[in-house]
């Protein structure tokens, strides 16, 4: 394989893993590694480079499937990987600008966030030099990301803002699209459910275009959320399983725990604890399988929340005691914040043995600090109550008066959103409703669309169509171009009238189209009476010119026996060339693939000088072809001939053998 056909491979496999499609990918790059060691080492500087730029892409290609998986300490040693191998051979900025940037997005996953802002930081100074924006727009969104696991919501909003002005800027909606969800997430983390929706709905029927099932289960799950905060479990119970068959689908262990976690979540809400203890064990085991730190400790004060339920308290103090002390590693505010308030609840419990009021007490005045720093509002005025009831217990009159003061404003402002959301929620309903409607609607249209496509250009070339790729031109170094021309097709066509003419062009090549597929050739285009039809591109396929050779007897052998309506008999001249040539879109409106280059000229003239009811093919042809030792297929050898544009060349006809 060459390096075009490489690069090729890696941007399919790059395609798959927009769309969830993660064993595909990582199949694909599989295939790629094995080449390059196939092709080793060169002693050609240009050569050399080239092939060390292509591995260390395909490291972190690779490292980015695994990620995207849950896999991530296998995805940190592939994009160090990839470093390593940038600044052994040297490799252009760009090579450098990647490996940070998935080292920092792995450690985000790992929770791990000043290291992950400092590989996102360097990778996102090396895009912003070199003026890469699809880079830039990347990195600015996980630094949003961390900040907003550390609970800095003004600088998350800040930063994923930036990154989706950039996507919208550079037409990528898969860009787009992972943006809105991921600020709707603040929103939902900030309690402004009516943003979070909002973006969560314009993020999934993004994904849904593009036919990215890791968005569509991703976007699915915020749903979820929105209704679980809103206490529409029977809602939320509606999404999260939908979302969840979807990861499971896609082997993403991490979708699997967050959406286990999720409806284990919704089980206590229900007060079914037996449900939401085995919901949330089994999210558990997959986080810390993962390594996913954040993922423990939310799972871990689900699991003592539990247990608290159930009074089985110290089994509740060791689950708050280990999600606090990993919230702290990890710099998360919002996690400290609400297992020290799990931590008072408890210790201000009397049937706890380890029942401690001064514990209790600076428990819930450190919790209250910290939310009132973070205005995180949702929790904060129970822990008011909670610290007041305490105050309470102890006849400190004072503090008591101080602390329900508070919880009584708080709880006033907090009850008032809090019903305005209820009284919206049926409103949000038929939204949801009305937008779903619209969304399927869309959906068949584009669907549709879709169809259209794919029956006027190859399926991957639509693909990359639909993604939104405006400029088509690929370089395929190795392909079997096939042309046929039906003989005396003039005077044929002044002795029937249109409609008959038609129907008989109609009736052979739709027939060609059927012996086509069955051979994996691509129909370029017919024009007039003339065919032409390519294997090897746009997929590179190994034994092009063997499909060729066999599709072009198929096709001699159905006109052999074809006869018109009115019992004529028709003949077809038929030329085939094995060569290199360069595809791509033509035209805004009634667009068409085509191809162009020495190869398609060759094989038009093969079938320009070849002889009615034989196959005319080159000796590239007949060399391509005998390498893949096919007994079945023999060359009748024509001699040299003078082809116009070509000059002499010796030419060959192919036939089957005769056993």
């Amino acid at each position: 394989m060459n390096y075009d056909i490489l690069k090729n491979l890696l941007k399919q496999a790059e395609e798959h893993i927009n769309t969830g499609n993660f064993d595909e990918a990582e199949t694909l790059v599989g295939v790629l590694l094995a080449e390059l060691e196939k092709i080793g080492e060169s002693t050609d500087t240009e050569t050399a480079r080239q092939r060390d730029t292509t591995h260390c892409e395909a490291l972190i290609t690779l490292s980015t499937a695994k990620w995207r998986r849950g896999d991530f300490e296998t995805a940190l040693d592939l994009a160090r990987a990839a470093l390593d191998l940038a600044e052994e051979k040297n490799l252009p900025d760009a090579a450098y600008a990647k490996a940070f940037g998935n080292i920092g997005i792995v450690y985000h996953y790992l929770s791990d966030y000043p290291q992950s802002l400092t590989y996102s930081q360097k990778a996102l100074a090396i895009n912003e030099e070199i003026g890469s924006k699809n880079g830039i727009a990347s990195n600015l969104g996980n630094i949003g990301l961390v900040y907003q696991n550390l609970s800095d919501y003004p600088q998350a909003l800040t930063y994923l803002q930036k990154a989706l002005a950039i996507y919208e800027e550079i037409a990528s909606k898969n860009g787009i699209a992972r943006n809105l969800g991921n600020i709707g997430n603040v929103y939902l983390d900030l309690s402004d459910y009516t943003q979070a929706l909002t973006y969560f709905q314009k993020a999934l029927t993004i994904y849904e275009e593009i036919g990215s099932k890791d968005g569509i289960a991703n976007n699915l799950c915020n749903i979820g959320n929105v209704y679980l905060h809103l206490s529409d479990y029977p809602q939320a119970l509606t999404y999260y399983p939908k979302a969840l068959v979807i990861y499971e689908e896609m082997g993403s262990k991490e979708g699997i725990a967050i959406n286990l976690g999720n409806i284990g979540n919704v089980y206590q809400n229900l007060s079914d604890y037996t449900q939401a203890l085995t919901y949330n064990q089994k999210a558990l085991a997959i986080y810390a399988e993962i390594g996913s730190k954040v993922g423990i400790a939310i799972n871990l004060s689900n699991i003592g929340l539990v247990y608290n339920n159930l009074s089985d308290y110290p089994q509740a103090l060791t689950c708050f005691q280990k999600a606090l002390a990993i919230n702290e590693e990890i710099g998360s505010i919002v996690g400290v914040a609400y297992n020290l308030g799990n931590l008072g609840g408890l210790y201000a419990n009397k049937e706890f043995d380890g029942y401690d009021t001064d514990k209790a007490e600076e428990s819930f005045l450190s919790t209250i600090a910290l939310s009132e720093d973070i205005g995180e509002k949702k929790n904060l005025y129970e822990f008011h109550k909670s610290l007041a009831d305490l105050y309470e217990t102890q006849e400190r009159w004072k503090e008591h008066s101080i602390q329900f003061k508070k919880y009584h404003t708080l709880c006033l402002e907090v009850q008032s959103e809090e019903a305005t959301k209820q009284a919206q929620q049926m409103e949000y309903r038929r939204k949801i409703e009305e937008s779903e409607r619209d969304r399927q609607v869309k959906l068949a249209r584009f669907q549709e669309q879709e169809k259209i496509l794919h029956n006027i250009l190859p399926s991957t070339i639509a693909d990359r169509m639909l993604d939104g790729e405006k400029t088509i031109a690929d370089s395929h170094e190795n392909v079997s171009v096939f042309f046929s021309d039906i003989v005396g097709f003039t005077t044929l066509s002044q002795r029937v009238s249109a409609q008959e003419l038609v129907g008989m062009l109609n009736g052979i090549f739709t027939q060609f189209d059927h012996i086509a597929r069955e051979h994996g050739l691509e129909k370029i285009k017919t024009i007039g009476d003339s065919y032409m039809a390519v294997c090897g591109a746009p997929i590179p396929v190994a034994n092009h010119a063997e499909r060729t050779a066999l599709f072009a007897l198929d096709v001699a052998e159905f006109m052999k026996n074809y006869q018109t309506d009115y019992g004529d008999k028709v003949s077809i001249r038929i030329g085939l060339h094995t060569g290199s040539v360069v595809a791509g879109i033509i035209g805004e409106n009634k667009f068409a693939y085509d191809m162009w280059g020495d190869a398609v000229n060759t094989a038009s003239r093969m079938e320009s000088h070849g002889e009615a009811g034989k196959i005319h093919v080159s000796e590239e042809f007949k060399h391509a072809v005998e390498t893949q030792n096919i007994a079945s297929l023999q060359f009748i050898e024509r001699g040299e001939i003078d082809i116009k544009g070509k000059g002499m060349m010796k030419t060959y006809y192919l036939q089957k053998t005769n056993l």
